[in-house]
């Protein structure tokens, strides 16, 4: 038996598909949202409906953007001639974070992983490899210290070793098993300065 009435539910039902909310945490934002004013519903709304419609990959490094390249690959003052490889946004805005690396990104959007059926060309692996054919220097892999993320460093670094580009992996600063997005920038700087050559 439902104990709200059916647009209420329907908006409990709806957060509660996001990933991370729970029954209760989406019983806390519906009623929230109920209470804000109507301009900031309406924003809320908009902004949602807005992202939805006009954010995409960039045509270079696969970051989401709301225009043809993103921030840090329209930025002139980057070095284009180092990569660092990452699996999702979130890592590269955890790199971003720390101010130090003055270099591009590749988002692979994933990571290779048999158990989850996911190989190399369920990522952005080829494209990866069309950059390369440019003017590059090094490449440095980023990937989470997982299984997975080992996975496709490894894969990554067969893959570029012939063709003479520097690969190098960052450093153990980063706990095994821990997801970039929620590690501490001293230590992702650590990581990428303590960096190793594949």
């Amino acid at each position: 038996m439902s104990y709200y009435s059916g647009q209420i539910t329907r908006l409990i039902e709806e957060l509660s598909r996001l990933p991370g909310i729970g029954s209760k945490s989406a019983q806390r934002l519906a009623f929230h949202i109920i209470n804000m004013p109507k301009d900031q519903v309406q924003g809320l709304a908009s902004a949602i409906v807005d992202a939805r419609e006009n954010i995409q990959y960039c045509k270079q490094c696969y970051n989401l953007t709301d225009s043809e390249l993103c921030p840090v690959c329209r930025n002139e003052k980057r070095n284009k001639k180092e990569i660092m490889v990452v699996e999702t946004p979130r890592d590269l805005a955890a790199y971003e974070k720390t101010g130090k690396y003055e270099g591009v990104y590749h988002v692979l959007h994933g990571a290779i992983s048999p158990m989850l059926g996911i190989g190399p060309n369920d990522i952005r692996l080829k494209e990866l490899m069309l950059r390369l054919q440019g003017d590059v220097d090094e490449v440095i892999i980023a990937t989470n210290s997982s299984l997975e993320g080992e996975t496709t460093a490894m894969y990554i670094s067969k893959l570029i070793k012939p063709t003479g580009i520097k690969v190098s992996r960052i450093a153990s600063g980063v706990p095994v098993g821990g997801d970039l997005e929620y590690i501490d920038e001293v230590t992702l700087l650590r990581a990428l300065e303590g960096r190793v050559e594949l």
